[in-house]
């Protein structure tokens, strides 16, 4: 898998986060792994992971993210967009081996995925505050 890859997979994973309760998390984030075309022990692990260690950090990242969104609140926020935008901070904040403009170019890509029409331009924007 390249780090694009999977880092689509985690947005997807983190996308799903919101819409299943906490206990229910681990089992989901092992179904989507297992959904998968024959992921590696490796990558197996390096997902679940990191999927693990954003959620750790939501709370701080969606305090960031309420400070650098000024005139959005999260709630008002597409769950599509959080999703890019949480992946990003933690990438920008707590990953040490991902360069701040890597993470910025990685979440506008999948925004133009996954996003709407405004997403990239809107993703683009609110992480450039934070760079």
């Amino acid at each position: 898998m390249t780090r694009r890859e999977i880092r689509k997979h985690i947005f997807l994973m983190l996308f799903r986060k919101d819409f299943h309760e906490v206990k229910e998390l681990d089992e989901q984030v092992e179904l989507y792994i297992a959904s998968l075309e024959k992921p590696s022990p490796e990558e197996h692990t390096y997902l679940s992971e990191r999927f693990h260690l954003v959620v750790e950090k939501l709370e701080e990242i969606d305090q960031i993210l309420s400070e650098a969104a000024s005139g959005w609140k999260i709630s008002r926020m597409s769950k599509v967009d959080l999703t890019i935008l949480r992946l990003a901070v933690y990438e920008m904040r707590f990953d040490e081996d991902i360069p701040i403009k890597v993470a910025i170019n990685e979440a506008v890509e999948i925004a133009k995925i996954f996003g709407g029409d405004e997403s990239p331009a809107f993703i683009n924007g609110v992480l450039a505050k934070l760079a």
